[in-house]
């Protein structure tokens, strides 16, 4: 692949090359270790070392010790980084010859850490190996591009070449002008997909000022595909310092624009490559069984699928982010949606996540909501359709702290999260929640000192 060194005007200034190993924390951040190049042998031999703790980090970075009991309770131990080599690929904002890996966290006995959303990934597509049966996943992305001065204003703006005397032009849905206007960055975009050699397919405008998103392909390997939608996290962030602006994956910058989605599609092989979804014509029972299964713990896993308290301005009534429990075909304003139901494309779209959710932990509930539908024969209901909905469907929650008390109180998360890992996510959400609730906003102030 070719290597690209361009990014230092990105901010890089070493010029010795590098390998990074890369562990995913609780929020889909990427914390590590750089490794001089030349040292590289001891990447491979197992003796890079994290505290186990890094994983438990809540969006401040606080290690929340008092709820996990995994730092300072217990002397803040190690944990062996070990490292995935097919996850390895280049740099390329890096110095040349640059490259990075992604690693799971284990424990100083050698066993995969609770904690490490890779381990939790790895332990539901054992349950599908045990079945004979592998996921085929693939992930869109969907991320704003803002003026880098943010910081400074306390808000986002859309990039100054899609701004016309202070004002947006509208919305960009599938524009191309947009595109246009952006093709720098969207080309630095593809050049780093290129180089890491992410599979990464069509590129679009979405509604937004700013808004884009890139397609990934289908993987038979879920591990990869999680990995790969990290990376390409990675890869609009970079690309974007590059060019003096700014990436961002929050699910509502904007109140008064489009949310930003991560949507995953998935099927599902035999032993023999088939595609256990395919109605091949018929009755698709199967499909519509899996399809039950997400539904029926989707309440339950709804912290996972928007994990902060942004999150949840994204399900709005009306608008293309699912606020009902619901199904259809080719229908997108429900919650999952089956573009196919004959021939080998036959899969599910889930629609419900934001961009900020994380990977890994997004892979393991939808998967092991698919599972409930493979071990038995569930029923979805009856689907929506553009001329009829069923009555009075489920809904998702608007309030961060419900979604926190149901994921807390599940046994679908427990099974598939595991207790400890359940707990400390929880708790570590509710902290989260409590303190956004306790927060006294400039909309509380502008709409209610005045008049109250």
């Amino acid at each position: 692949m070719t290597q690209h060194s361009a990014g230092q005007a990105g901010g890089e200034t070493a010029t010795a090359p590098r390998i990074e190993v890369l562990l995913v924390g609780m929020n889909g951040d990427l914390r590590g270790k750089m490794i001089p190049l030349g040292a590289e042998e001891k990447v491979w031999k197992n003796t890079v070392r994290l505290p186990s703790s890094t994983q438990s980090l809540d969006i401040w970075g606080d290690d929340n010790d008092d709820i996990t009991g995994i730092s300072l309770t217990l002397g803040d131990p190690d944990g062996i980084c070990v490292p995935d080599r097919t996850s390895l690929t280049t740099l390329p904002w890096g110095p040349k010859g640059s490259k990075q890996v992604m690693a799971t966290m284990h424990t100083l006995a050698g066993e995969p850490h609770y904690i490490c959303p890779r381990a939790i990934l790895a332990r539901v597509l054992k349950r599908y190996e045990a079945r004979g049966l592998t996921p085929v996943v693939a992930t869109e992305l969907e991320f704003y591009v803002i003026e880098p001065d943010f910081r400074s204003t306390g808000r986002p703006m859309p990039p100054k070449a899609l701004v016309m005397n202070g004002e947006v032009e509208g919305f960009q849905l599938y524009d191309m002008r947009a595109t246009a206007a952006m093709e720098d960055y969207l080309d630095t975009v593809r050049r780093y997909c290129d180089d890491m050699g992410l599979p990464a397919d069509a590129t679009t405008a979405e509604f937004g000022p700013g808004q884009f998103e890139v397609n990934l392909l289908h993987k038979p390997n879920a591990m990869a595909a999680a990995d790969d939608c990290i990376y390409l996290k990675r890869v609009v962030d970079f690309a974007a310092r590059r060019h003096g602006l700014k990436a961002t994956c929050m699910a509502k910058p904007y109140g008064d624009q489009a949310g930003s989605g991560l949507h995953v599609h998935a099927s599902i092989l035999d032993r023999d490559g088939n595609n256990v979804l395919d109605a091949k014509g018929g009755d698709p029972l199967r499909l519509k069984s899996v399809t039950a299964g997400m539904l029926k713990t989707m309440q339950e896993a709804q912290l996972i699928f928007a994990p902060f308290a942004n999150s949840y301005r994204r399900f709005q009534p009306g608008s293309f982010a699912p606020d009902k429990i619901d199904w259809g075909f080719g229908h997108r304003g429900t919650a999952v949606r089956i573009p196919d139901s004959n021939g080998p494309g036959s899969r599910i779209e889930h629609r419900v996540a934001g961009a900020d959710a994380n990977p890994h932990l997004l892979l393991a509930a939808i998967l092991g909501g698919m599972l409930l539908g493979l071990d038995e024969t569930l029923d979805p209901g009856p689907a929506t359709s553009p001329t009829s909905a069923p009555d009075s469907p489920d809904i998702l929650t608007h309030d961060f702290l419900t979604a926190v008390d149901r994921f807390r109180a599940s046994a679908f998360i427990r099974d598939i999260f595991g207790a400890d890992y359940q707990r400390i996510y929880g708790d570590t959400k509710r902290k989260e929640a409590i303190t956004y609730l306790r927060t006294v906003s400039s909309f509380d102030y502008q709409t209610y000192l005045p008049r109250i």
